[in-house]
């Protein structure tokens, strides 16, 4: 993460210099704080990638005699055969058109959702323990 570090590093230093001649020479408070908080944005991605780096040193991608092998292993458990997540899209779904049609249909749209996400939390929990 020391190259993503470096470059967004750079990204803060530009928007830092933006800012400060935009605002010198614009008198524009409104771009400045945009240009600001640009800075400031890109300074917490560099800073982040800087951490990580130090925590966890090089990656398999950043060595040039790494393997594919090397970067493989488990990422996460996906299980196959959960219906929760297609409740919990159809209930962002309803909730999102109830936005637009009517309080009625929000709140059958939260329930839903409410719903497929604790399903998706808890669904494993009985196995478990």
């Amino acid at each position: 993460m020391k190259t993503e570090a470096v470059l967004f590093g750079g990204v803060a230093v530009f928007f830092a210099g933006s800012a400060v001649l935009y605002g010198a020479w614009s008198r524009d408070p409104a771009g400045t704080a945009c240009l600001g908080i640009a800075f400031g944005m890109a300074a917490l991605v560099a800073f982040f990638c800087a951490v990580q780096y130090r925590r966890k040193g090089r990656r398999p991608q950043d060595r040039k005699d790494a393997e594919v092998m090397d970067a493989a292993g488990p990422l996460e458990f996906f299980p196959a055969g959960s219906p929760w997540p297609v409740v919990t899209a159809l209930g962002f779904a309803l909730a999102a058109t109830g936005v637009v049609f009517g309080l009625w249909l929000l709140l059958i749209g939260l329930g839903v959702l409410a719903r497929g996400v604790l399903g998706m939390v808890f669904q494993y929990a009985a196995r478990g323990s």
